[in-house]
C-alpha cells in the first residue's frame, strides 16, 4: 500500500489535501467570535423544519382522510318512512272524551209556588202522618198574617196545617218573601188566634226540601203535638 503522504524533492512531508481543505471548511461552518449566529449545520437533535411540515416535505406522514358519510339509498329512506307510518297506523285512537253530564235542576230551584204545592205539601203531609197524626189538613194559600199587631202587613204566603184530634191544633209556616232561602216564620195555637211569631230556621245557610219537612216536624214535635203527646 502506498504511503499517503506526499514527499517533496527536499524530503520533507508535505500536507495532505484533505488537511489544507479542513480549516477552510471549518471557517465557513464555524461561528463568528464577535457574536452568536445560527448556522444551517443541521444537528442530531434538531430535526429539519422542512422535513417537518408535510405540505413541503413529500415524504412526511400526512393524517388519513375520513371517509365522506354515505347516504342511504331511497330505497331504504323510503322503507322507514312505511315503518313509521305502519307504527302509527297500528296505534289504536283515542276515544273521545265523554260529554260531561249536565247536573240536574235539583227541586229547590223550582218556582216558589210549584215547589210548595208539588214538593213540599206532599212529603210534609207524608211526614206527619208518621207521628201518628190520621186527620191533618193542609193548604197553601197568600193571606194576612193572624196574629195581633200584624194586620198593615202586607199579605203573604202561607202554609195552613190543622187537625183535631186532641182539641183544636193549627200551625202557620208565613214565606214573606216567596223564597224558601228567605226569612221564614212560625206560630202555633189551640182554637184560637196565635199571638206570637217566630223565626224559623235562620240558621241554616242553604234550605233543602227534606230540612224544610225535618225543621216543621221537629218543631211541632217540640210543641208536644205529635206521637203519643
Amino acid at each position: 500500500m502506498a504511503d499517503e503522504t506526499n514527499h517533496n524533492q527536499a524530503g520533507e512531508v508535505a500536507p495532505s489535501t484533505v488537511d489544507k481543505q479542513a480549516p477552510s471548511v471549518a471557517e465557513e461552518h464555524a461561528p463568528s467570535t464577535d457574536s452568536p449566529e445560527a448556522t444551517d449545520i443541521p444537528t442530531a437533535n434538531t430535526p429539519d423544519p422542512k422535513a417537518a411540515n408535510p405540505e413541503d416535505n413529500p415524504n412526511a406522514a400526512k393524517p388519513a382522510a375520513v371517509p365522506p358519510k354515505r347516504e342511504k339509498p331511497a330505497a331504504a329512506k323510503a322503507a322507514t318512512a312505511e315503518k313509521a307510518a305502519d307504527a302509527t297506523a297500528e296505534k289504536p285512537a283515542a276515544a273521545p272524551k265523554a260529554a260531561k253530564k249536565e247536573k240536574a235542576p235539583s227541586v229547590e230551584d223550582k218556582p216558589f209556588v210549584e215547589f210548595i204545592e208539588q214538593d213540599y205539601l206532599p212529603a210534609l203531609q207524608k211526614a206527619i202522618a208518621q207521628q201518628g197524626v190520621q186527620d191533618l189538613q193542609v193548604s197553601f194559600a197568600k193571606q194576612k198574617v193572624p196574629i195581633t199587631g200584624f194586620e198593615s202587613a202586607e199579605e203573604c204566603w202561607q202554609i195552613i196545617g190543622s187537625w183535631s184530634e186532641i182539641g183544636k191544633r193549627q200551625f202557620n209556616l208565613y214565606f214573606p218573601e216567596e223564597d224558601i232561602q228567605g226569612k221564614k216564620g212560625f206560630s202555633c195555637n189551640e182554637g184560637k188566634n196565635p199571638s206570637t211569631l217566630e223565626s224559623f230556621l235562620i240558621d241554616e245557610r242553604k234550605i233543602t226540601l227534606d230540612l224544610l219537612v225535618y225543621g216543621l216536624v221537629q218543631r211541632l214535635g217540640g210543641q208536644k203535638w205529635l206521637g203519643r203527646n
